[in-house]
Parts: C-alpha cells; structure tokens; sequence
C-alpha cells in the first residue's frame, strides 16, 4: 500500500480563522476595497481577455504597471502567483542538496515551512529580547556557518519592527550568501533597497500587492533583482504562473498611484492611533507594545489568549501568536472599536 513520505505525512492544510466577523483584523489586510472607478476599469478589462488562451508568461503589463509605480526598471521583475510561490521556488531552485539557508525568529513562518519541503537545512538566527535584529551578529553567523540564502522579512511580520537601509546596505555587501530581504510591509515605511538591486550581485527584495495595495484577492508578488539574478528567476519558474485576469487586474490597480498613496497614509494615520491607544492602555496593564513601521501592531501580554476570546465573542479577530497579540490597523473605526473592547476587558479583569 502506499504511504506518505515522512516530510507531508503529518502536515495539515491551513486554515486561517473561519466564520464571518464584523471586524477582521487578523491578516493584515487592506480594510478596504478597490473603489467603484477601478472596479469598473476591471470589469470593463474582462471583455478583452481572451478566455481561451494561456496568459503572458512574462506578465509584462503588470510588470511595466508595477515598476512605473516604483520607479524601477521592470528588466528587474519577475511576477509571481503571491510572493509564497517565489519563496518555495528560490528556495528550491538557488539551493542545491546540502546547502544551508537562514532565517530569523520570530519571523514569517512559511520561509522555514518551505525549507523543509525543499529539503534544505535551515537554521534560525534569534532576535534579541527587543524583536530587533543585530545586524552585526547576523553577519558573523551568516559567513560563519557558510551560509547559502539568508531570507527574513523588512519590516517584519509579525513585530512590525524593522533594519533600516543603512543596515540592509551592510549586510548586503558583508556575507556572500545570496540575501532576500521581504519588503511586504515597506510600503508602510521609507527603509526599502528597491531602487538599488542592480547595485548587488546578492540581493532579492519581495514585494507584494496583498498589504498596502490592497489587492490580496489577486495573489500577486514580486521578485526585484538584478538582470542576472531576475533571468534566473524566469528561467525557473512555471511558463504561466501569474493568470491573466490578475495580471489585468493588476495592471489597472498600479496606475493609480495618487489613490494608492493617499490610502497609505491613511492607513499609516490608524497604525499610529492604533499603537497610542495600545501604549495607553499598556500603562496599568500586563502590556508590551512594540512600535510598527508595518500597517499591525504587536503585543506580548500575559492573557493574550483571554483577550483575543474576548474580542472574538464580540465579532472582533486579531491574530493569536502564542503570549502575542498581533493587531492589524483597519479602518478608524475599526481601530476605535477595537480599542474600545481591549479597554472594556481590562475593566472587568481589574
């Protein structure tokens, strides 16, 4: 009879948190969706799309759509199916049998989670008690150990706590390891190393359209890097990765740069409110509060998991991450009511 190998036999699909909410909070979403002017340029693409044929395997469109909108060369993207697919493939493909790959904790799960599947050792470089990363012991651990891929995300899901340019730069240039640097969450802050890949001859970034450009619906990530590295990417990957309703999709979001801006910083604007209200709250309270350059904030409390029962029972979900809170910064009032209902339990619990 055949069996599951060992790697997948005990593996369960994932299951984010079901049911309908008033108030999701949980996976760092844009609150909002797309405007009815963009939707109807989306409904108005689907009549060019010609459902019988394979998509661009190049995507270039969205690729031209997205460097525009960062002002990067678009010889430097390569789209994919989400930025998981461009993990799993990396990871995959620019590691051979017995290379080492890094990554820090606590970070984004899945990095490690595809390692596995790979079949490739991964270490785990540990954060200090602050969630920060030293940089320069990041470095002596990287070279050290011959480390082959060192991959972590900036601004990191799930502290929200980030290096800064000036630090990325050095670690950049003082391993030999190739380094992806996640950029998720940069679009939130002003840290990014975008608009230099081509300067690195070791250097991926990630960006994705799920978090500040709201369009988590469309699966859409992509790999920056210089033309070597990008070429690779291309070569590896599947022909038709990125299908062409979201490359199309995609393509219009992107031009809209002036709307996309302005719900940043909205969005920026409730992250604040959210981290004041949190840190108000912290001061009579079981409470650390980290400060976020990402659009969430992170808490580690000692009756996390009562809190996050608590908002629930109140149609309110936030991510449980063991002692942590992680708490996306939704709309104003979604941030209010939040607040509102963490003050209210903290209340009872006096």
């Amino acid at each position: 009879m055949y069996q599951l190998n060992d790697k997948i036999i005990n593996l369960v699909p994932y299951e984010p948190i079901s049911g309908t909410y008033k108030i999701r909070l949980d996976a760092n979403e844009c609150p909002t969706t797309l405007p009815d002017d963009i939707r109807g340029e989306i409904k108005a693409g689907l009549d060019s799309l010609d459902f019988n044929r394979y998509p661009d395997p190049m995507a270039t469109a969205l690729v031209n759509s997205f460097a525009e909108y960062y002002g990067i060369n678009p010889a430097f993207v390569t789209a994919g199916n989400g930025s998981d697919e461009l993990i799993f493939l990396i990871e995959s493909a620019f590691l051979e049998k017995g290379d080492k790959m890094l990554v820090v904790s606590p970070d984004f799960s899945m990095y490690q989670f595809y390692s596995s599947i790979c079949e490739v050792e991964c270490e785990s470089f540990i954060k200090n008690d602050a969630l920060d990363i030293d940089v320069d012991a990041l470095i002596d651990k990287v070279n050290r150990d011959d480390i082959k891929l060192l991959l972590f995300s900036n601004p990191c899901n799930p502290t929200g706590r980030g290096i800064t340019a000036e630090q990325a730069r050095k670690l950049v240039t003082s391993v030999n390891a190739l380094v992806i640097l996640d950029e998720a969450y940069m679009d939130f802050w002003d840290q990014s190393l975008l608009g230099e890949v081509e300067q690195y001859s070791n250097l991926i970034i990630f960006r994705t359209a799920s978090k500040a450009i709201g369009s988590a619906a469309l699966r859409l990530g992509f790999a920056v890097a210089n033309e070597t590295i990008s070429r690779a990417v291309k070569a590896v990957k599947s022909p038709y990765n990125v299908n062409s309703f979201s490359q199309m999709a995609g393509t219009i979001v992107y031009r809209h740069k002036e709307l996309l801006e302005n719900r940043l910083k909205a969005l920026v604007k409730n992250r604040e409110t959210l981290y004041n209200g949190l840190l108000e709250l912290s001061k009579n309270s079981d409470f650390v509060v980290y400060e976020s350059v990402a659009n969430f904030v992170f808490v580690k409390t000692g009756y996390a998991k009562e809190i996050f029962e608590y908002l629930k029972e109140r149609s309110i979900v936030i991510r449980l991450m063991g002692g942590y809170l992680r708490i996306t910064a939704g709309t104003g009032e979604e941030v209010a009511a939040v607040l509102n209902s963490i003050k209210e339990y903290l209340e009872v619990m006096a």
